[in-house]
């Protein structure tokens, strides 16, 4: 199993989550958070915006699945045609256990 973390613009959040519910993923975790990438900040005229409002999703899924995930994301999250600077960043990380609390069941 895997984790996959993506950080979106506050606005593609709806349809990012859209497009993993259309791939077979309804389960995600969102989380507002606010940072900033290479780019440092945002500057608007003599105002520097040095952390930005960000999204954070987070889903687990198979290893040999996690291509069809980060493509959902990728393509519901790039804005315009060919993306721009903030459009986020996506993450993955080994899940070596899960446990269902209600059951205390371990999952394969």
């Amino acid at each position: 199993m895997i984790m996959i973390r993506a950080i979106i613009r506050p606005e593609k959040t709806s349809e990012v989550m859209n497009s993993l519910l259309d791939a077979g993923y309804p389960a995600v975790t969102k989380m507002e958070v606010f940072g900033r990438g290479k780019q440092r900040g945002l500057k608007v005229g003599n105002v520097h915006y040095d952390e930005l409002p960000k999204e954070m999703l987070f889903t687990v899924a198979p290893e040999e699945e996690k291509d069809l995930v980060i493509k959902a994301i990728m393509e519901s999250a790039r804005t315009g045609d060919g993306g721009a600077y903030g459009d986020g960043k996506i993450f993955v990380s080994p899940v070596d256990e899960v446990y269902t609390i209600s059951s205390g069941r371990r999952e394969a």
